[in-house]
């Protein structure tokens, strides 16, 4: 049996695993990595430690499971690191793709006609720069992935995917080339950019290894779990994770900017072989599995997230209460930074299944929403939409989302799908397996069906709509900003 490494670097942590040609996922290691929020907005991470553990990791699992033949590497998106190519010293902190640090850099921006948004690697990349003193021609741009290939070549490969590249707001428009107009208005030399391949190429040895294993995948966090859940040729994944993530495939037809679309939607890397791309679209949720733990840790109304499906099937109904979580604004489709979270119906005989119940509602209809915009979007009606991440596991959530899609919704295997993925895609990559055989594996853990007929949906998304519309503008200022 062939078999892959896959190495996954998370927000919060490394994860490897073995994966065969029969998309079976053998777990491997994990360990967290230290996040730092000096400020106020400010997410940080160490670069120094993102590579090491993810060496040391993969050596274990090595040593446990025996030898890979291949090695796929998937990663948080737009995490930035600017580095010394010389030393292979980062000159300052990797930048956390959600760090806000750059905002004002962005809407100043927009005024040169440079649409760049802080969640983006390209303000990122100006600020280290900045801050290190140095010329950016004798330093080195990467995002993750970039970052763990140059590592395990020990310093061989400098480059990066197109589906990392997609996103980051460098790269021109048929992902690749860099745009020089944008590095040119950055203050950024050419010379420090990764060179841009293939999702599936082959990009060089892991020396760094014990054998070596030829390095055949580089592909961004959502579009792993895409490939993971077998979307290869078309279908939708929702990502239920602290936010939540609706990617669906487009084809092969480029998008006309890489921009936000009028849908609320974005286009994204799927993947790309041979330099094919294969093109898709992509939704988010900014608060998904956030307003759980917020439940838990500042409400104190659960004590562990595992009680909040019991407490939903408790009562028969959430009794009028409904919630939006916007507790960090809302993403697709309205895009309202200034919009806030809100529970609305709420009366002396409210309870806490009451509201526990109607968090999960909430979450599950802003999952509909993802999918409305997506359909809007492509012009494509889903049959099913598949889910993976944390809370896929909660039953009643899926059940509703179920409801308010109208469409079948099926459980991923594994509940973490960015490893098969990362896994899948470097034993194509290598000829050890087929897209089409990677579509053929899919083979969901359960299925759920709608139990709400059309009316009944109806009713209950102008409802959930009219609760939007509550918890719009909470922060006029805010919501005024769009990037």
């Amino acid at each position: 049996m062939v078999r892959a490494l896959a190495i996954d670097i998370g927000t919060t942590s490394v994860r490897t695993s073995v994966v065969d040609t029969q998309g079976v996922v053998t777990p491997g290691h994990q360990e967290r990595l230290t996040v730092r929020t000096p400020n106020p907005g400010e997410v940080e991470l160490d670069a120094v430690e993102i590579a090491r553990l993810s060496i040391e990791l993969s050596q274990r699992t090595l040593a446990d499971v025996g030898p890979c033949d291949v090695v796929g590497v998937t990663n948080q998106r737009a995490t930035t690191i600017v580095f010394d190519p010389a030393t292979g010293v980062p000159v300052g902190p990797a930048i956390g793709w959600q760090d806000l640090r750059t905002v004002i850099d962005c809407l100043v921006l927009q005024g040169e006609g440079v649409r760049l948004a802080p969640n983006q690697s390209a303000t990122k990349a100006r600020w280290l720069v900045a801050q290190s003193g140095r010329d950016s021609r004798d330093l080195r741009f990467a995002t993750i992935e970039t970052w763990i290939a140059w590592h395990l070549t020990e310093g061989v490969a400098h480059v990066t995917d197109r589906s990392n590249a997609g996103v980051n707001g460098l790269v021109a428009l048929d992902v690749t080339t860099w745009d020089e107009r944008v590095l040119s208005v950055l203050g950024l030399d050419r010379r420090m950019m990764p060179g841009i391949v293939d999702t599936m190429s082959t990009i060089g040895a892991a020396t760094a290894l014990t054998g070596a294993p030829m390095i055949t995948a580089l592909v961004g966090d959502q579009s792993a779990s895409l490939f993971g859940q077998s979307c290869v040729t078309r279908g939708a994944k929702i990502t239920f994770g602290t936010g939540a993530m609706l990617d669906m495939v487009r084809g092969s037809s480029g998008p006309t900017t890489l921009t936000r679309f009028p849908s609320g939607c974005f286009p994204i890397v799927a993947y790309s072989k041979d330099n094919v791309v294969t093109w898709g679209i992509e939704g988010i949720i900014l608060s998904a599995g956030a307003c759980i733990e917020w439940l838990r840790d500042d409400l104190g109304l659960i004590g562990d997230a595992d009680e909040t499906e019991a407490l939903a099937v408790s009562v028969l109904s959430s009794d009028g209460v409904s919630f939006v979580p916007a507790l960090s604004g809302l993403g697709t489709p309205l895009w309202d930074f200034g919009a806030r979270g809100g529970f609305f119906g709420i009366t002396r005989g409210s309870t806490r299944a009451h509201m526990v119940r109607a968090v999960l509602e909430g979450i599950a209809q802003r999952g509909a929403d993802l999918v409305d915009a997506a359909e809007r979007e492509t012009g494509t009606r889903l049959e099913e939409v598949r889910v993976d991440g944390g809370m896929s596991a909660n039953r009643f959530l899926l059940q509703r989302l179920a409801d308010f899609t109208g469409l079948r919704v099926a459980v991923s295997p594994e509940r973490e799908a960015t490893t098969r993925g990362a896994g899948l895609m470097a034993l194509v990559s290598a000829g050890h397996m087929t897209v089409a055989d990677v579509e053929a594996l899919w083979s969901p853990a359960e299925v759920f069906v709608p139990a709400l007929d059309d009316d009944e949906r109806r009713t209950s998304r102008a409802g959930w709509a009219q609760s939007v519309s509550r918890a719009e503008r909470t922060i006029p200022e805010l919501s005024a900003v769009q990037f």
